[in-house]
Protein backbone atom coordinates (compact mmCIF):
# COMPACT_ATOMS: atom_id res chain seq x y z
CA UNK A 1 0.00 0.00 0.00
CA UNK A 2 1.27 3.64 -0.89
CA UNK A 3 1.91 6.07 1.75
CA UNK A 4 3.55 9.56 1.99
CA UNK A 5 6.73 7.94 2.21
CA UNK A 6 6.87 6.39 -1.01
CA UNK A 7 6.95 10.36 -2.66
CA UNK A 8 10.25 12.46 -2.87
CA UNK A 9 9.50 16.29 -3.96
CA UNK A 10 11.34 19.39 -4.64
CA UNK A 11 11.90 21.66 -1.51
CA UNK A 12 11.97 25.62 -3.31
CA UNK A 13 15.72 25.74 -3.90
CA UNK A 14 16.17 22.82 -5.76
CA UNK A 15 16.78 20.09 -2.67
CA UNK A 16 14.85 16.80 -3.73
CA UNK A 17 13.74 15.63 -0.21
CA UNK A 18 12.17 12.32 0.44
CA UNK A 19 8.96 12.16 2.04
CA UNK A 20 9.50 9.52 4.23
CA UNK A 21 11.46 12.24 6.10
CA UNK A 22 7.67 12.69 7.83
CA UNK A 23 7.61 9.30 8.43
CA UNK A 24 6.01 9.00 12.02
CA UNK A 25 4.51 12.49 12.03
CA UNK A 26 0.92 14.29 11.08
CA UNK A 27 0.98 16.05 7.80
CA UNK A 28 -1.22 18.79 6.76
CA UNK A 29 -0.45 19.09 2.46
CA UNK A 30 -1.79 22.29 1.17
CA UNK A 31 -1.55 23.91 -2.40
CA UNK A 32 -1.24 27.98 -1.47
CA UNK A 33 -0.56 31.22 -4.34
CA UNK A 34 0.64 34.48 -2.88
CA UNK A 35 -1.82 36.00 -4.98
CA UNK A 36 -5.24 35.01 -3.96
CA UNK A 37 -7.77 35.61 -1.54
CA UNK A 38 -7.43 32.84 0.83
CA UNK A 39 -3.22 33.89 0.77
CA UNK A 40 -4.17 34.83 4.37
CA UNK A 41 -4.80 31.04 5.46
CA UNK A 42 -0.69 31.04 5.88
CA UNK A 43 -1.23 32.96 9.29
CA UNK A 44 -3.55 29.64 10.16
CA UNK A 45 -1.47 27.47 8.61
CA UNK A 46 1.73 29.02 10.57
CA UNK A 47 0.11 29.02 13.80
CA UNK A 48 -1.10 25.49 13.56
CA UNK A 49 2.30 24.82 12.85
CA UNK A 50 3.91 26.59 15.57
CA UNK A 51 1.54 25.28 17.88
CA UNK A 52 1.65 21.48 17.44
CA UNK A 53 5.05 21.46 15.52
CA UNK A 54 7.10 19.61 18.55
CA UNK A 55 3.77 17.58 19.25
CA UNK A 56 5.06 15.93 15.47
CA UNK A 57 2.83 17.96 13.26
CA UNK A 58 4.02 19.16 9.89
CA UNK A 59 2.73 21.08 7.46
CA UNK A 60 3.75 21.02 3.33
CA UNK A 61 3.05 23.69 1.18
CA UNK A 62 3.00 23.51 -2.77
CA UNK A 63 2.56 26.55 -4.58
CA UNK A 64 0.31 25.81 -7.45
CA UNK A 65 -0.61 28.54 -10.61
CA UNK A 66 -3.38 26.54 -11.62
CA UNK A 67 -6.39 28.57 -10.17
CA UNK A 68 -6.61 32.04 -11.78
CA UNK A 69 -2.64 32.08 -12.20
CA UNK A 70 -2.18 32.98 -8.62
CA UNK A 71 1.11 31.72 -8.03
CA UNK A 72 3.03 33.04 -11.03
CA UNK A 73 6.57 34.50 -9.26
CA UNK A 74 9.52 31.94 -9.30
CA UNK A 75 10.76 29.97 -6.53
CA UNK A 76 12.89 32.60 -4.85
CA UNK A 77 10.05 35.81 -5.13
CA UNK A 78 7.06 32.42 -3.53
CA UNK A 79 9.83 31.76 -0.58
CA UNK A 80 10.22 35.11 -0.12
CA UNK A 81 6.69 36.19 0.04
CA UNK A 82 6.27 33.60 2.52
CA UNK A 83 8.81 34.72 5.05
CA UNK A 84 8.83 38.49 4.80
CA UNK A 85 4.94 38.54 4.96
CA UNK A 86 3.53 35.68 6.87
CA UNK A 87 6.98 34.42 8.30
CA UNK A 88 6.30 30.68 7.16
CA UNK A 89 8.57 28.58 8.43
CA UNK A 90 7.16 25.34 7.82
CA UNK A 91 8.23 23.31 4.56
CA UNK A 92 7.79 24.51 1.54
CA UNK A 93 7.76 22.76 -1.87
CA UNK A 94 8.62 23.77 -5.49
CA UNK A 95 5.55 25.02 -7.61
CA UNK A 96 3.76 21.89 -8.64
CA UNK A 97 0.43 21.21 -10.66
CA UNK A 98 -2.48 19.44 -8.63
CA UNK A 99 -4.79 18.51 -11.27
CA UNK A 100 -5.07 17.90 -14.93
CA UNK A 101 -2.64 15.26 -16.74
CA UNK A 102 0.46 17.40 -15.34
CA UNK A 103 -0.87 16.81 -11.65
CA UNK A 104 1.86 15.88 -9.25
CA UNK A 105 1.96 11.83 -8.42
CA UNK A 106 0.98 13.19 -5.28
CA UNK A 107 -1.40 14.71 -5.41
CA UNK A 108 -2.84 12.13 -7.51
CA UNK A 109 -2.54 9.65 -5.07
CA UNK A 110 -3.97 12.28 -2.29
CA UNK A 111 -7.23 12.92 -4.18
CA UNK A 112 -7.67 9.19 -5.27
CA UNK A 113 -7.24 7.74 -1.82
CA UNK A 114 -8.41 10.36 0.89
CA UNK A 115 -11.60 9.22 2.17
CA UNK A 116 -14.55 11.03 0.81
CA UNK A 117 -12.49 12.85 -1.60
CA UNK A 118 -13.93 10.53 -4.38
CA UNK A 119 -10.70 11.43 -6.61
CA UNK A 120 -12.36 14.79 -7.22
CA UNK A 121 -9.67 17.57 -8.76
CA UNK A 122 -8.36 20.05 -6.34
CA UNK A 123 -10.88 22.90 -6.41
CA UNK A 124 -8.73 26.13 -5.52
CA UNK A 125 -5.81 27.40 -3.52
CA UNK A 126 -6.01 25.96 0.04
CA UNK A 127 -7.30 22.84 -0.40
CA UNK A 128 -5.81 20.89 2.38
CA UNK A 129 -5.20 16.72 3.11
CA UNK A 130 -4.52 15.40 6.41
CA UNK A 131 -2.27 12.53 7.11
CA UNK A 132 -1.70 10.13 9.75
CA UNK A 133 1.09 9.09 11.47
CA UNK A 134 0.98 6.15 9.09
CA UNK A 135 1.44 8.20 6.21
CA UNK A 136 -2.07 7.80 4.91
CA UNK A 137 -4.55 10.41 4.09
CA UNK A 138 -7.49 10.46 6.45
CA UNK A 139 -9.05 13.86 5.54
CA UNK A 140 -9.64 16.34 3.32
CA UNK A 141 -10.94 20.03 3.79
CA UNK A 142 -11.90 22.89 0.75
CA UNK A 143 -9.79 25.75 0.37
CA UNK A 144 -12.59 28.42 2.40
CA UNK A 145 -12.04 25.89 5.55
CA UNK A 146 -10.08 27.76 8.13
CA UNK A 147 -6.73 26.44 9.37
CA UNK A 148 -7.81 26.80 12.85
CA UNK A 149 -10.77 24.73 12.61
CA UNK A 150 -8.67 21.65 11.92
CA UNK A 151 -6.96 21.97 15.07
CA UNK A 152 -9.02 19.00 16.79
CA UNK A 153 -8.54 16.76 13.85
CA UNK A 154 -4.93 17.27 14.18
CA UNK A 155 -5.03 16.72 18.14
CA UNK A 156 -6.99 13.41 17.83
CA UNK A 157 -3.63 12.00 15.83
CA UNK A 158 -0.90 13.31 17.35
Amino acid sequence: MTSLSDFDETRLGGATEALSAYAGRVVLVVNVASQCGNTPQYEGLEALYRQYERQGLAILGFPCNQFGEQEPGTSAEIAEFCSLTYNVTFPMFERIEVNGAGADPLYRWLKRETPGSGDADVEWNFAKFLIDRDGRPVKRYGDKFPPADIAGDIEKLL
